[in-house]
């Protein structure tokens, strides 16, 4: 069976890297002591030898011996006193011809002295590194010159004296006394300071290894710019660490934005409120809060963003913020309204129906025949009544349709829904009509359920205005409920709220998307109160769109 191989560990690799940084640096270190010792020793020890040379050479004994022969028996016991004196490793003279005839070492006698260069047999001092039977010495050879009438200034001979150079390894071993010392204590910072720093860049990547980071790494470009969803991370100073290229292409971003803050990059109002967690319609949240759901209207598209604190061991990273594009849902809840509203017609005149056969065929179990004649009748009148009313005043039959589908379902929830007697509007081109139905169903939808939640007795009404001129809608929608709150009279439509949702219930993109309709369209959607109740006005431009936006919303 094969054992896998224990890897190893981020600290443990800092460590022996860093203990191996300071190895090289104690061996260097040690490599500058040791050049340093030598130069010490060569320029202390060569003005010794030079010093004790040029003193020999000038010792009366010597010059006079050197002129006569067979100077060694002489000489002898002098350089002996010297070499015992003076701490030296051999002291020898040489005649003029440059043949030793006295030394220390007595093998060397008779032997050629040995010099650098020619200075030396040009009666010139000289001193540094030469082999002496074959061993390394720092030596200094000085001239012997003649003082006496016959021999004046004349060049007898050469005095070398020279002393061994010391190998490394005594170099080293003078300098134990203090260079162990320092490097032992560097050695122990060293080790000390590695495994402080493996142990806080340990902390700073949150435990992780380098294959953990590496694949975190990878997993996080295969998810982020895998998925269709728009991700933005921040961190605690709201600055862009991270975002995906669709939810930079939804909020319509910089490429260089990673690094910006939110303020650098013009994000304001809703937007803003949601990926900091601040504000917005919960009026009572946190700063970073989460924010669940949050619909938000931003340059033509509705988003909805969901947002997450991200925390490790208590401390605050940042947050993250997911990004649904829902403006192809709007498109398609668009579409289906037309179907919506006639399925709540139908199902709004069946129930009205059945109340109406019941009523019949309770009066013919009764024998009450004249009665069933004159409530029909009534109701003949009550629907022929209201389908004039439509026709007269809403000639549009898209929205004419509407506001009858609507009307069964106000009467359904006990709600009476009027058409105001200054409402005129024309017959619109399909795109026209297909906006203004959309701002309409969704202004009567929120004005009935604000209406039969504040009076469910039965009192409760909804009143609908439409006027028109050469270019432009108007849509004007009063109802009998509490109001809006002063407060929220501009989030209901940045946040996406339905009236329930600004008394506390769930939120829908029925308001949102009316003023991006709105909007697209060169006009407005806005919310006041009056003595009766809430009023929405909404108006836009027919004929052509004037908003920035080249998609239309469905």
């Amino acid at each position: 069976m094969v054992v896998a191989s224990r890897r190893h560990t981020l600290a443990g690799e800092l460590l022996v890297l860093q203990l191996a940084i300071v190895v090289i640096v104690l061996v260097a270190v040690a490599a500058v002591s040791l050049a340093q010792s030598k130069a010490t020793f060569d320029r202390v020890e060569g003005r010794r030898v030079t010093a004790l040379a040029e003193e020999m050479a000038g010792n009366p004994l010597l010059r006079s011996q050197l002129v006569r022969p067979a100077p060694a028996e002489t000489l002898a016991p002098l350089l002996q006193t010297r070499l015992t004196q003076s701490n030296v490793t051999s002291v020898t003279v040489a005649d003029a011809r440059g043949e030793i005839v006295a030394s220390t070492n007595p093998t060397l006698v008779g032997t050629p002295l040995p010099v650098a260069g020619p200075s030396v047999a040009q009666a010139r001092g000289w001193s540094g590194e030469l082999p002496v039977d074959g061993v390394r010495h720092l030596v200094a050879q000085v001239p012997v010159l003649g003082e006496d009438r016959d021999h004046i200034g004349e060049h007898l001979g050469t005095v070398m004296i020279g002393r061994v150079s010391p190998s490394v390894w005594q170099r080293l071993s003078g300098a134990s006394s203090y260079l162990l010392a320092y490097l032992g204590i560097a050695s122990v910072l060293g080790v000390a300071g590695s495994w402080l720093l493996a142990r806080r860049i340990k902390r700073q990547t949150l435990g992780l290894e380098p294959r953990e980071i590496a694949g975190l790494a990878e997993h996080r470009e295969a998810m982020l710019f895998g998925i269709a969803e728009g991700v933005i991370a921040l961190d605690p100073h709201l600055r862009l660490t991270l975002v995906n290229e669709v939810g930079r292409r939804l909020l319509d971003l910089p490429e260089d934005c990673v690094g910006m803050s939110l303020s650098d990059l013009g994000i304001g109002g809703r937007l803003y409120d949601v990926l900091a967690g601040t504000g917005g319609g919960e009026r009572d949240a946190e700063p970073g809060a989460e924010r669940r759901d949050e619909v938000v209207v931003r340059r033509g598209r509705v988003l909805v963003m969901n947002r997450m604190d991200v925390t490790k061991d208590g401390r605050r990273l940042g947050s993250v913020t997911t990004l649904r594009d829902r403006t192809e849902l709007a498109q398609l809840e668009r579409e289906l309204g037309s179907f919506r509203s006639s399925t709540e017609l139908l199902r709004a005149q069946a129930h009205e129906f059945s109340n109406q056969l019941h009523t019949i065929s309770g009066l013919i179990q009764i024998g009450e025949h004249d009665e069933v004649v004159r409530y029909v009748r009534a109701l003949r009148k009550h629907r022929e009544s209201l389908d004039l009313t439509l026709t007269s005043r809403v000639r549009d039959r898209a929205v004419a349709a509407l506001l009858m589908a609507k009307s069964a379902l106000a009467a359904e929830r006990k709600v009476r829904l009027r058409i105001s007697e200054r409402t005129a509007l024309d017959r619109l081109d399909p795109t026209d009509s297909a906006d203004v139905a959309t701002v309409l169903g969704n202004l009567v939808d929120n004005a009935l359920d604000a209406a039969a939640a504040a009076d469910p007795d039965g009192e409760a009404w909804v009143e609908v205005e439409l006027r028109q001129d050469a270019s432009s809608v108007e849509i004007v929608v009063r109802d009998s409920g509490p109001g809006v709150a002063p407060e929220l009279a501009q989030e209901v439509f940045s946040h996406g709220f339905t009236t329930k949702a600004a008394r506390g219930g769930d939120r829908g993109i029925g308001l949102a998307l009316t003023r991006l309709v709105c909007t697209r369209r060169g006009g407005e959607v806005s919310v006041s109160n009056t003595q009766e109740g809430a009023m929405f006005i909404a108006w836009m431009s027919v004929g052509q769109l004037t908003g920035p936006e080249t998609e239309r919303v469905r």
